[in-house]
């Protein structure tokens, strides 16, 4: 059972209202049609707490929370989180290589997840919570298995995070958006609750949280 993570808000406002003023229909993420920089896409359980992490590294201006992984398409928050679209939640933002590489962002990634956790993570509980790097590319992909192999020998345990091609990227409701920005006692108590930094202590001692880069390596 995971917790819930935001309000009954049609206890408050009519749908209507909601749908217009909130953007309670998703929609495909408009990231993969712009150019400019690469593209990476993390699933790490809630994607409330996977945003900031990475918005704070240098050449990501915004991290877009939303689903990814399932059959179902315009999949809802809904639905995602009942686990009936196969989606999990993830974000998704284009980088700038000149200014972060993809192996650091894949050391940003490793320390904001419990790598162990099958299905789940930290109080979120089913596959919509899995832990997986959806790679871009064949480059992507070598460095996501390498660095997951490394981790392994280094930690000494099997490593469940998924590591699979992307597909559609389906971006949350606009409420999702920028979560613990606009909501920053509300986000805190649910961290707090959820156990996450208490975990990821646990599995990453002082490396908890990952670094944050001045540069490309």
């Amino acid at each position: 059972m995971s917790y819930s993570k935001h309000p009954d808000l049609a206890t408050v406002f009519p749908l209507s209202t909601l749908a217009l003023a909130l953007g309670l229909i998703t929609s495909p993420s408009v990231l993969a049609e712009t150019g400019d920089s690469h593209l990476a896409t993390f699933a790490g359980g809630c994607f409330w707490c996977m945003e900031s992490p990475f918005e704070r590294q240098p050449g990501i201006d915004d991290a877009v929370s939303g689903y990814i992984g399932g059959s179902v398409e315009n999949p809802s928050y809904e639905a995602v989180t009942q686990g009936d679209t196969g989606h999990a939640e993830a974000i998704q933002f284009h980088y700038d290589p000149q200014q972060i590489s993809y192996s650091q962002l894949l050391d940003v990634f490793w320390r904001n997840i419990d790598p162990f956790a099958e299905d789940r993570q930290f109080c979120d509980v089913g596959s919509q919570y899995r832990s997986a790097i959806f790679y871009h590319d064949e480059e992507q992909k070598r460095l996501a298995e390498a660095s997951k192999n490394e981790l392994e020998a280094h930690l000494g345990r099997e490593i469940a995070t998924q590591i699979v091609p992307a597909d559609t990227f389906w971006e949350a409701e606009k409420y999702h958006q920028d979560y613990a920005e606009r909501n920053p006692l509300r986000y805190k108590f649910y961290r707090y609750s959820c156990g996450r930094d208490e975990r990821l202590e646990e599995v990453w001692g002082e490396e908890a949280g990952g670094p944050t880069f001045t540069g490309a390596d």
